[in-house]
């Protein structure tokens, strides 16, 4: 089976064009590596780029990479056209049995339903309900992309949806829907300590500093606790976003802790596994949530969670021992549930690692996925357009 993946390569995101290697997205990145350990299966990546970049033709025996580079006339401002059909000559040349759009955040959707292939897409961003989150106009980038992912559901032939709550935002737009979550990389699988709790908690925070994530919220809710006594660490990993007067506050707290909390700013994949390795406990506090990967990646390393009942959160939580859910915006029973897990010596059975690789391996989501194809394609016929 020929399979051909539509995925971003965050080095044109994040302008890293010197780089000569791609880098994707977590999750889709954690899918490709249990994809090509398949035998059974050809794996072809496709990325549009607004600038050209130097890139290897093969990622290794069974995995082609495909650099294609579009005038940035061919991007948001229309409808990605240029991008779709870049990725139309590509894939005429490529033969693919299936497409694969990865998200609705970008080209990756629309190229993947205009493939002229059977195809389908997988949602990692729910759109409209960021675009809701945000308040944006319809001619922002927010409201562009939440009309452009209605129109990709509503042609792709099925939609992957990464928790119970993605598939209730996607139903009704979608032809059909599977319920499939995200894998996450193999790396937290990998070298699990046996360890003891710190003497002082040491408590972390996991996604890009936005509005989204909550960040600032969130120190200052430690803040409080530090004022009453409470003594502890946290720590936040990821990159500034894009609100520059989110990102002065944040730092702002930051620095006025005088230590007992800290900014380490973006971490590579195994990098995080080791911090995360030297923490106690995970707080994620997003007000939106498609799937949350930071808490799974967490609870695959036997951390003690604190965490908000928010899309996907409820999935990857239940049945976890070590999980305290609260309801969404119950600021003052998060401060009550740390403060308690503090004072009471901050511990935790740690044995939710198990769980999580049953449920989210990269082997175990890519088996999904060869499945869903499958399925498909005998049901798909021909003179798909």
């Amino acid at each position: 089976m020929i399979v051909a993946h539509i995925t971003t390569d965050n080095r044109d995101a994040w302008r890293q064009y010197e780089a000569t290697e791609p880098v994707f997205g977590t999750a889709p990145a954690a899918l490709f590596s249990g994809l090509a350990d398949r035998s059974d299966i050809e794996l072809h990546l496709l990325s549009c780029t607004q600038k050209p970049l130097r890139s290897p033709d093969k990622l290794n025996d069974r995995v082609w990479f495909h650099s294609i580079h579009v005038p940035k006339i061919g991007w948001l401002r229309s409808g990605y056209a240029g991008c779709i059909m870049a990725l139309r000559r590509r894939l005429s040349r490529i033969l693919p049995d299936i497409v694969h759009g990865q998200g609705t955040e970008r080209e990756c959707a629309m190229g993947a339903v205009f493939s002229g292939f059977p195809n389908v897409v997988t949602i990692h961003g729910n759109m409209v309900r960021v675009r809701q989150f945000y308040k944006a106009r319809i001619g922002s980038y927010h409201g562009i992309t939440a009309m452009l992912e209605t129109l990709a559901l509503r042609r792709a032939m099925g939609v992957f949806c990464n928790s119970s709550y993605t598939e209730n935002t996607v139903k009704g737009r979608a032809k059909r829907v599977w319920r499939v979550p995200n894998a996450l990389q193999r790396e937290f699988f990998t070298d699990l300590p046996c360890k003891n709790a710190n003497k002082i908690p040491v408590l972390v925070n996991v996604g890009v500093i936005d509005p989204l994530k909550r960040q600032v919220e969130l120190v200052e809710l430690f803040h409080r606790l530090h004022a009453a006594g409470c003594q502890f660490e946290i720590r936040f990993a990821g990159r500034l976003g894009c609100n520059v007067a989110y990102n002065n506050r944040f730092k702002k707290l930051i620095a006025e802790s005088l230590g007992w909390a800290v900014h380490c700013g973006d971490l590579e994949t195994r990098q995080l596994r080791d911090w995360l390795d030297q923490a106690d406990a995970m707080v994620h506090v997003s007000a939106e949530e498609s799937f949350g990967l930071a808490v799974a990646e967490g609870l695959s390393r036997n951390l003690k969670m604190f965490t908000f009942g928010v899309g996907g959160t409820i999935d990857i939580t239940a049945d976890t021992d070590d999980t305290i859910l609260l309801q969404p915006e119950d600021w003052s029973g998060l401060e009550a549930a740390i403060s308690s897990w503090i004072e009471s010596g901050a511990t935790s059975t740690r044995n939710s690692a198990a769980q999580m690789r049953n449920r989210y391996h990269p082997d175990v989501i890519a088996r999904r996925h060869i499945e869903i194809y499958q399925s498909v394609l005998g049901r798909s016929g021909n003179g798909f357009c």
